[in-house]
C-alpha cells in the first residue's frame, strides 16, 4: 500500500511528529505551506474561528498527485478544539476511495472534531482507517 504523509505545522511540533511516522511507515512525506503566512494575531485569533467553522485557509499548490497513493495520513496541530484551517483544503481535495488516518497534535491533547472530519472523509467516497489526538 503505498503511503503519503500530508501535513501543516505552524511551530513545528507537528512536522517532528510527521516525520517520525513518514519513518515508520516507509512512506512519502509532504508539507502543506500557506499561500500567505499571516501574522500571530491572525493566524490565532481569526485561525481558530475558521477552524471551528471547517473554512478552509489559501495554501499553495499541493505539488503532490494524491492520486498516485492508496493511503493519507492528515496531520495537522489542533486550534481551539479543531485542526488548522490549511487541512480543509486536503480534505475538500481528497480523490475518492482513499484510506485516511488523521493525527491532530497539541499541548492538551483533545480535540472535538472527529465526527465533523469522518463526515467530511465519507462525503469524499473514502474511508478514515483512524484518528488520534497526540499530545506534544
Amino acid at each position: 500500500m503505498k503511503t503519503l504523509v500530508i501535513y501543516y505545522s505552524y511551530s513545528g511540533h507537528t512536522k517532528k511528529v510527521a516525520e517520525e511516522l513518514a519513518k515508520n511507515e516507509s512512506a512519502e512525506i509532504f508539507q502543506i505551506i500557506e499561500a500567505k503566512r499571516p501574522g500571530i494575531f491572525k493566524t490565532f485569533a481569526v485561525g481558530t474561528f475558521a477552524a471551528r467553522r471547517g473554512k478552509a485557509w489559501p495554501i499553495q499548490p499541493l505539488g503532490v498527485d494524491l492520486n498516485a497513493y492508496d493511503r493519507l495520513f492528515l496531520l495537522a496541530p489542533i486550534w481551539a478544539s479543531f485542526p488548522a484551517p490549511y487541512i480543509y483544503n486536503v480534505l475538500e481535495n481528497l480523490p475518492e476511495g482513499k484510506v485516511v488516518c488523521v493525527k491532530l497534535i497539541s499541548s492538551s491533547g483533545n480535540s472535538g472534531c472527529k465526527e465533523r472530519l469522518e463526515s467530511m472523509i465519507k462525503a469524499k467516497g473514502c474511508t478514515m482507517e483512524s484518528y488520534e489526538d497526540i499530545k506534544a
